[in-house]
């Protein structure tokens, strides 16, 4: 089989710029993802619910489609229930509070030389790295 550890990466970080592109040509808006989920929970996103909906599903459908078609690539993700929701949970949380998330801050913020999404991501970086620190070396849940 052809696919190796960064081939699923690269295509995936290939289809997350492009997307950016098609958003930002097409609307003139910064694409997020958690803003765009945000706007449907909370209801300002009313105006574009479509539009919305459409990049949420191929948010989750493309990988899902991917692994259907090539079969899905092995993970060291835990099996822990509890801890995949909590993680979730925390990860929403951040995102609301640091009013962006890795496709936002990341992708599309430090393509344009913010000062605030190179900040953000430097810390959403350094938290990551000291909660599997703390996950895995001192707590040992992971």
């Amino acid at each position: 089989m052809w696919q190796t550890d960064w081939t699923f990466g690269l295509i995936g970080g290939l289809m997350i710029g492009l997307a950016a592109v098609v958003i930002l040509a097409v609307n003139g808006r910064i694409m997020g993802a958690s803003g765009i989920l945000g706007g449907l929970v909370d209801g300002t996103g009313a105006a574009n619910i479509g539009e919305r909906a459409a990049f949420l599903a191929a948010l989750v459908g493309a990988p899902a489609i991917a692994a259907l078609v090539w079969g899905a690539p092995p993970t060291n993700a835990t099996t822990n229930l509890g801890l995949l929701v909590t993680a979730g949970l925390l990860v929403g949380l951040g995102t609301r509070i640091g009013n962006g998330c890795t496709s936002g801050h990341g992708v599309c913020g430090m393509s344009r030389l913010s000062m605030r999404s190179i900040v953000a991501t430097l810390f959403y970086l350094f938290a990551g790295g000291a909660t599997m620190i703390v996950a895995r070396h001192i707590l040992g849940i992971i």
